[in-house]
């Protein structure tokens, strides 16, 4: 496990994760929930967040399994990883610019449902704080293809392991995490 990474980890136990009764925005009820925006709003999480994320779509993009031409991040919590990961490319001498996924249109300007310059056609890897269903990453496939664009991967920052990788793979896209569940439920 690289330094970025661990240390991440190290972060998001200390800081992210919490025991108790959470409602998801899966609608499921959980014992524990990771509120990794707690993390990955600081500066050290920033720089961390987009270090071991681009460490991952790199080591993918290595074994053959996506080829990325820019991130995206589904607002809130996506938002951040994808301009920390863009901006961590940027000093590796990388060009990977960031997309923002809204979850709803807006009723003024160009009422765009993604956000960014990445020209159509880019293949993009959209990054995810937690996921646990799919849900969510899948409406952002979905306004990300209505869009123009080619889904590569999605990479979260953590699985919690219910059922998001499987739904992925059944809509034909690739789904990966840094973390799991048994990295912060013993």
């Amino acid at each position: 496990m690289s330094h970025a990474r661990g240390r991440l980890l190290e972060r998001l136990r200390r800081d992210a994760y919490r025991e108790g009764t959470f409602t998801l925005a899966s609608g499921k009820t959980s014992d524990f929930f990771i509120d990794c925006k707690r993390v990955m709003l600081t500066g050290e999480g920033h720089a961390l967040c987009g270090e071991a994320m681009l460490d991952e779509l790199e080591k993918a993009e290595a074994a053959g399994l996506a080829t990325v031409d820019v991130v995206a991040g589904v607002a809130l919590g996506g938002c951040p990883l994808a301009s920390a990961v863009a901006q961590t490319a940027f000093h590796r001498g990388r060009a990977l610019d960031a997309l923002y996924v809204r979850k709803e249109q807006k009723d003024h300007g160009t009422r765009s449902m993604v956000e960014g310059t990445a020209r159509a056609g880019a293949r993009v890897a959209l990054l995810e704080d937690v996921m646990t269903t799919g849900g969510s990453s899948l409406k952002a496939v979905e306004q990300l293809r209505a869009a123009g664009y080619e889904v590569a991967m999605i990479l979260a920052l953590v699985d919690r392991r219910e059922g998001a990788i499987d739904a992925l793979k059944a809509a034909g896209v690739r789904g990966a995490a840094l973390f799991a569940r048994e990295d912060f439920v013993r």
